[in-house]
C-alpha cells in the first residue's frame, strides 16, 4: 500500500540519525547489476522525501524525467515505480507470476487480521483458496445480480434523503450523502438488512475511516524494516491494534448474531451468511477460522465504500463542471426512465453514455491513484534492467490515465473517448487500469460498478444540479487528498433541485 507520506522526515532523521549512520556504515555493496534509472538520493532516507503529499502526482514528474520504468530507494527499500500501459503490461501480464505477491505492511497486517485477507495477503495457497472462494461465492456475477433488489432500495434511500435535505435552500453535502450510501450498501450485503439498527452503520463508517487514516500514514518499519522496534515513538501499531480490537468485537457479535439466527428459504443471504456456511462445507478448500472470516469481510467493507464512494463523488464533480456532459447524461437517463421515477437495474444496459461517464471518471480519478505496491518473488529482467528479487513495485495507475502518449487531451473530462470502442477496465487494456490487473486484479469491481451506475443513474433522473450560489464551476477544487484512496480534499456541496421524485417534507 503506498502510503501518502506527510511526516517530517527531517524529523525523523533528527531522532534517527545515529541509528542510521550504523546501518551506512555497516552495509556493503556488491558489484552494481543494470538497474533502471534512478533519480538522485539523499544519504539514508533515499527518495522518501520526494514524494510528498501527494505520491502519485510526484511520481508522475519523476517519471517524466527518469522514464516509465524508474527505481526508487524508499528507505531502505528498493521500489520499482511502474508508469505506463507497456510496462504495465510486463508486470501484470508477462512477469505477472514473479509480481503477484505484497510486500509486508505492520500496520495493515494488524489491522487485517494478520494479513488473511485477499487484498493484502502474500502469494501463497491460502491467498489462492481465499481468492478463489470469493470470487466464487461472494463476488461472482450470479451473486452481484443476487443483490439487485438490495441496491435498489438503498439508492430509493438516498434519494429520500436528498430530497429531504434539499428542502432548505442550503446545499446538500453531497460527499457525506454519497458516503453514508456507499457505507450503507456494503453493511447490507455484508452484514443484513437490519444493519442501521443500534446505529451500526454508523460504527462500520468510524472504524473504516480509522483504518483508511492508518494505512495511509507513515510507518517506520515500512522503509526502514531494521528499525520497526523504533515504532512505540510513534504509536502507529498500538492505535492499528486498538481499532482491529473494536473491528474483533464488533464482528465477533456479527457472526454470533447470524449463526444463532434461523433462516428460511425466503431469507436475503448475506456475506455473513455465505461465508458461515462455507465454514461448514468439507468440501470447500479453505478451512475457514473465524479470523480468516473477519479479515474478508474488513477487505469487504473497507475497498468497497471507498471504491463506490469515491467514483460517484467526482462523477458528480466532473459533470457540475462540464455542463455539456451533464446535459447529454439527463437526456439519455430521462429518455429512458420517461414516466418510471426511479431508474431500474434492467434500464442500465441501455445507458451507453452513463458507462461511458464512469469510465471517464474512473480514468481521471482512479479510486486508488497507485495500485497497491507488489513485490517480485524471483530474480527478473524487465526491458533490458535487472530487477532483484524482493523488490518492491508500484504502478501509478492515475499516471498512466493520464499519459498524453496515449490519451489525447488527458486532462480533459470527454466520456466521448469511450463511446464506439470496446476499452473496458477489465485488465486488458493496460492504459486503463483503474482495478488492476493480473492474478491481483480486484475481484469487487463488478459489485463497485453495479453500485455506481444504479446510483448516478438516479442521482442525474431525480434531481438538478447546480453550485452554490455565487460559485462559478472554476471554483471548485479538483485536488484530491492525500491517502492510499483518492476523494476530493474539499467535500462537494451541491444544490439539488428534486424533480418530483421522493419529496418528503
Amino acid at each position: 500500500m503506498s502510503p501518502s507520506l506527510q511526516l517530517p522526515f527531517e524529523l525523523v532523521l533528527l531522532l534517527f540519525l545515529p541509528f542510521l549512520l550504523l546501518l551506512s556504515f555497516k552495509q556493503s555493496f556488491s558489484k552494481k547489476a543494470r538497474l533502471p534509472p534512478s533519480p538522485p538520493k539523499f544519504p539514508f532516507i533515499g527518495n522518501l522525501h520526494q514524494l510528498g503529499p501527494l505520491p502519485h502526482r510526484s511520481l508522475q514528474a519523476l517519471a517524466e524525467k527518469h522514464g516509465p520504468l524508474m527505481l526508487l530507494h524508499l528507505g531502505q527499500v528498493p521500489t520499482l515505480i511502474v508508469s505506463s500501459a507497456e510496462m504495465a503490461r510486463e508486470i501484470m501480464r508477462t512477469h505477472d507470476h514473479i509480481f503477484a505477491s505484497r510486500p509486508p505492511m505492520k500496520v495493515a497486517k494488524i489491522l487485517l487480521f494478520d494479513a488473511m485477507d485477499i487484498g493484502l495477503a502474500p502469494y501463497g495457497e491460502h491467498w489462492r483458496y481465499a481468492r478463489k472462494l470469493c470470487i466464487v461465492h461472494l463476488l461472482s456475477n450470479k451473486k452481484v445480480q443476487s443483490f439487485r433488489l438490495s441496491r435498489e432500495e438503498e439508492v430509493a434511500f438516498m434519494i429520500k434523503n436528498i430530497s429531504r435535505a434539499s428542502i432548505t435552500p442550503d446545499p446538500v453535502n453531497v460527499s457525506e450523502i454519497l458516503y453514508a450510501f456507499a457505507n450503507d450498501m456494503l453493511c447490507r450485503v455484508v452484514s443484513g438488512k437490519f444493519f442501521r439498527e443500534g446505529g451500526r452503520n454508523k460504527l462500520f463508517r468510524e472504524l473504516i475511516r480509522e483504518n483508511s487514516v492508518l494505512t495511509g500514514g507513515f510507518h517506520l518499519g515500512d522503509y526502514f524494516p531494521s528499525l520497526e522496534w523504533m515504532d512505540v515513538f510513534f504509536g502507529m501499531c498500538a492505535r492499528a491494534r486498538r481499532n482491529a480490537e473494536r473491528w474483533s468485537g464488533v464482528l465477533d457479535d456479527v457472526i454470533k448474531e447470524h449463526a444463532d439466527q434461523v433462516k428460511d428459504e425466503t431469507h436475503e443471504k448475506d456475506f455473513v451468511d455465505v461465508l458461515l456456511s462455507l465454514q461448514k462445507d468439507p468440501g470447500v478448500d479453505l478451512a475457514l477460522t473465524k479470523e480468516d472470516i473477519k479479515a474478508l469481510l474488513v477487505d469487504m467493507f473497507g475497498a468497497g465504500t471507498d471504491t463506490s464512494y469515491i467514483v460517484l463523488e467526482w462523477a458528480m464533480a466532473e459533470l457540475i463542471r462540464n455542463s455539456q456532459a451533464m446535459e447529454k447524461l439527463q437526456d439519455e437517463v430521462r429518455g429512458i426512465a420517461t414516466g418510471k421515477g426511479l431508474v431500474r437495474e434492467e434500464d442500465l444496459s441501455e445507458l451507453s453514455y452513463l458507462k461511458a461517464v464512469i469510465k471517464e471518471v474512473l480514468r481521471l480519478h482512479p479510486p486508488a491513484p497507485l495500485l497497491l505496491p507488489r513485490e517480485s518473488m524471483d530474480d527478473c529482467r524487465l526491458n533490458g534492467y535487472e530487477i532483484p528479487r524482493r523488490t518492491r513495485v508500484i504502478v501509478n495507475g492515475w499516471a498512466i490515465g493520464r499519459d498524453p502518449k496515449v490519451w489525447e487531451a488527458p486532462e480533459e473530462f470527454r466520456p466521448e473517448r469511450f463511446m464506439g470502442n470496446q476499452i473496458d477496465f477489465k485488465g486488458n487494456d493496460f492504459q486503463f487500469i483503474p482495478f488492476g490487473s493480473g492474478r491481483r486484479i480486484c475481484p469487487g469491481m463488478n459489485f463497485a460498478i453495479s453500485t455506481v451506475e444504479l446510483a448516478l443513474a438516479n442521482l442525474i433522473q431525480c434531481f438538478d444540479w447546480e453550485l452554490p450560489h455565487g460559485m462559478v464551476k472554476e471554483d471548485l477544487d479538483m485536488i484530491e487528498a492525500p491517502g492510499i484512496t483518492n476523494p476530493m480534499k474539499k467535500r462537494l456541496h451541491l444544490v439539488a433541485k428534486p424533480r418530483g421524485y421522493y419529496v418528503d417534507p
